[in-house]
């Protein structure tokens, strides 16, 4: 029984000094500062030009869209490389290669979808 928990400790120990290691970085960043608040150092920083107007600007939707879309993609990409493994291997070939297309069309649905409500229009 000893040896059923020996690989849990380990990972447990690592994750103590990972956590331990953070806490004391952090403490040793905030008592090594320094502080000297000037009106300088309190405005807000925009890439070393000075602040105009409000700090609230609008941001079109089609930019997260487009973000969404390369998650979803990349998503699939990562799932593909897997598949491709277990295709290789004997015996799986018809099933593997059956549900990777039920999961390609899912994905060609969900594109086919934001074609049609004119997402990937840039205009």
């Amino acid at each position: 029984m000893p040896d059923y928990f020996h690989g849990y400790t380990v990972v447990g120990l690592v994750a103590v000094v990972g956590v331990l290691f953070v806490c004391v970085a952090f403490a040793a960043g905030r008592l090594l500062r320094p502080v000297v608040p000037t009106r300088e150092k309190m405005l807000t920083y925009e890439c070393g030009v000075d602040p105009v107007g409000e700090g609230w600007a609008h941001t079109q939707i089609r930019y997260y869209v487009y973000a969404f879309l390369y998650v979803i993609f990349a998503v699939d990409a990562i799932f593909l490389f897997p598949w491709a493994t277990v295709f290789a291997a004997p015996g799986y070939g018809g099933t593997t290669l059956a549900e990777m297309f039920v999961f390609l069309g899912f994905l060609a649905v969900g594109l086919l979808y934001a074609y049609k409500k004119g997402v990937l229009e840039w205009t």
